[in-house]
């Protein structure tokens, strides 16, 4: 693995969540009013989180900008990713802010439930931002050019504002909803020159305005809405990558027994830029995305 280098651009900047996700997971199915016995883990999380630490698995160098508290539990996750040798240099402290949570139910058919906590990332708006206009990761006059992860956990309008802001005109943005209660956040980054979308099947309909029955379609549906690149996940159904002026391709993903499912999306992505990165074909990378997010979910291999 290659170790980050302080005095090196990082390879991607992470951009949005990261938090501690408190997971309860049941070995049996569940109903509402369940009271079950299993297992509660804490570990670090969020989408920015999940993607820098698959990044990391993958020998990359990955910076985070987002907010943490300066509390107790803000010093632990700051130590985490230290431990991790996630760069946190450009991490937002706010001593006023605590840090942020995810809460979530899993049972042996998925997420029950969650409930995600982000209030400081949000209160923290534009601030988080500061170290790509100050010149310590670029400016306005220089922006960043390389990959950007970028999570909608951030405001609706602190996201409007990043799809005209000169700081991120050169850079290549792959960006994530958060959860689908997040999606329309991103309806102003659709038409973004140098955007890729990463949707699940729900975003991509609440986003169009549509129900869509699967990937494909609804690939189709995101290139008409305006996007030039988007891709869309669907489970352990097909997944589908839609390119304007390429057209749509669909792969599966390979069928494995879920151990666990939060994180997936995120491993997706994560998984999917590094195989681009490495020069791998749409249809390679697509795959490649995929057996890797089955991994995850099968507990074989953790962030």
């Amino acid at each position: 693995m290659t170790l980050p280098n302080p005095s090196s651009p990082p390879d991607i900047i992470c951009i949005g969540a990261v938090l501690w996700d408190i997971i309860g997971r049941a070995p049996v199915a569940m109903r509402h009013g369940s009271d079950v016995g299993g297992r509660i883990t804490r570990l670090p999380g969020g989408v920015a989180m999940n993607v820098a630490m698959t990044m990391r698995r993958f020998g990359l160098a990955p910076t985070l900008l987002t907010a943490i508290g300066r509390d107790a539990v803000g010093d632990e996750l700051i130590a985490a990713c230290g431990g991790m040798e996630i760069d946190t240099r450009y991490v937002y402290r706010d001593s006023g802010l605590p840090t942020d949570r995810y809460m979530a139910i899993e049972d042996v058919n998925g997420v029950i439930a969650a409930i995600a906590d982000a209030h400081s990332l949000e209160a923290s708006g534009g601030d988080i931002l500061t170290p790509l206009a100050d010149g310590r990761l670029g400016s306005a006059e220089n922006p960043w050019s390389g990959l950007i992860a970028l999570d909608g956990n951030l405001t609706e309008e602190l996201l409007a504002d990043i799809a005209v802001s000169p700081l991120f005109a050169a850079a290549n943005l792959c960006i994530a909803p958060a959860s689908p209660g997040k999606a329309e956040r991103l309806r102003s980054l659709i038409p973004h020159p140098r955007a890729t979308l990463y949707v699940n099947l729900e975003e991509a309909g609440l986003l169009c305005h549509e129900k869509f029955p699967d990937s494909e379609t609804a690939a189709h549906g995101m290139l008409a809405l305006g996007a030039r690149r988007a891709i869309i996940t669907d489970g352990p159904r097909g997944c589908s990558d839609a390119l304007a002026g390429e057209g749509v391709i669909t792969d599966h993903p390979p069928q494995v027994k879920a151990g666990r499912c939060t994180g997936a999306g995120d491993t997706f992505l994560a998984s999917h830029i590094v195989s681009e990165r490495a020069g791998r074909s749409r249809a390679e990378a697509l795959s490649a995305a995929l057996e890797a997010a089955a991994i995850y979910v099968s507990g074989e291999v953790g962030l």
